[in-house]
């Protein structure tokens, strides 16, 4: 016998509700570099080639204001796509200033 109880705790028909990001948006975000970066924007980071790096480059983004996520794709010997999600603006500055903290250089933004 296969007794399911629905508990209510989600909207089938409403898509997602996570409250972190708008999934429309972040499809969509990618953007050139400007003053401040808001929702997701990629940027290319050189020097990093393992997985140390990658975490590295990784927590000292996160730590800064307003990042709700960061994701990397990492291409040794070549520069990696750093992809950071943002609900707040952030200071492409600041960004520069976290890779070079972790030991990296920015190279630019990414489409």
């Amino acid at each position: 016998m296969n007794d399911h109880h629905d508990l209510g705790l989600s909207d089938k028909d409403a898509g997602c509700n996570c409250g972190t990001h708008n999934h429309q948006e972040e499809a969509s975000s990618h953007q050139e570099a400007s003053d401040t970066a808001v929702g997701t924007t990629d940027f290319l980071v050189d020097g990093m080639t393992c997985s140390h790096c990658v975490a590295s480059v990784t927590k000292e983004i996160s730590a800064l204001s307003g990042v709700d996520s960061v994701s990397i794709d990492l291409k040794p010997g070549g520069s990696s796509t750093v992809s950071v999600a943002s609900s707040s603006p952030i200071d492409n500055d600041a960004i520069r200033a976290a890779v070079e903290e972790a030991g990296y250089s920015l190279a630019g933004a990414s489409r």
